[in-house]
């Protein structure tokens, strides 16, 4: 039987299943951690995968070529939620790190800059308010005030001058922002260099960074008619409007995720 025509976006969900189950050996799947397969907590210590999505990954992971979760996390600390998963793969800070076949990789350019980002953070735990939490990454520092809002233009203006002094690159996101080396590395460039060699490849996100991330999927349409990208917003009252709207299909929550890909499985049976 012939293969399906690449659907037009935005498709059906049958559709787009449909197309990716015709083509399972080149497709791919990549997904944001926070908010798409964990809420998004006050404390980003305590969030963990909601307790479907280990195993619904483990299971697609057998079904397609490749699946990935990229995210702002340091891969340590997405292997400390998925340690169980043998065939995911995981892009930390936006890429920075890589953990591929048992190994982490880190971008060469990225390693000086482990000092500075160390005494960005003291520095920030000194000068903000003690009610902005501050989160040290290794090679990056995020600033989240998502438990005092009123601090949003207070820890911004930090932050812009401190990139502004130390040449640094900023990332903004729900309620938080994070500090960066000057290294050319985003979710957008990580999809880029994943779909190179696929027929078809999925991206879940919910915040300001994925948009890259599905830009990339359309810039790889544009230029490979036979290739399909399927952008999944997942929604939040935060930054939910801007990413469904470039987004193919938007979902509730990350238990919806989780249940849209277990009845999407059934489409490979």
């Amino acid at each position: 039987m012939a293969e399906s025509a690449r659907p037009t976006h935005p498709p059906t969900t049958a559709q787009a299943w449909e197309f990716t189950a015709e083509r399972a050996c080149e497709s791919t799947f990549f997904f944001d951690f926070d908010g798409v397969l964990s809420p998004v907590t006050d404390d980003p210590d305590a969030s963990q995968p909601v307790p479907a999505v280990p195993g619904v990954l483990e299971q697609l992971a057998t079904a397609v070529r490749r699946v990935a979760i990229v995210s702002a996390r340091p891969v340590s600390f997405l292997r400390s939620r998925f340690a169980s998963l043998e065939r995911v793969d995981l892009y930390g800070l936006y890429g920075l790190e890589v953990w591929h076949e048992g190994e982490v990789v880190t971008e060469p350019a990225a390693l000086p800059w482990v000092p500075a980002m160390e005494d960005l953070a003291e520095r920030a735990r000194t000068e903000l308010p003690s009610a902005t939490l501050v989160e040290f990454k290794r090679l990056s520092v995020a600033l989240h005030y998502r438990t005092a809002p009123q601090l949003a233009a207070q820890v911004e203006q930090w932050s812009h001058e401190q990139a502004e002094r130390h040449g640094l690159k900023i990332q903004a996101g729900r309620m938080v922002v994070e500090l960066k080396p000057p290294v050319d590395q985003d979710k957008g460039m990580v999809i880029t260099e994943g779909v190179r060699n696929a027929a078809c490849a999925w991206y879940f996100g919910d915040d300001m960074s994925d948009i890259k991330a599905f830009d990339a999927l359309r810039a790889r349409e544009a230029v490979d008619p036979a290739f399909f990208g399927m952008a999944v917003a997942v929604a939040n009252p935060e930054t939910g409007t801007e990413v469904s709207n470039a987004a193919d299909l938007t979902l509730d929550s990350p238990e919806a995720v989780a249940e849209f890909l277990a009845a999407g499985l059934k489409t490979f049976r």
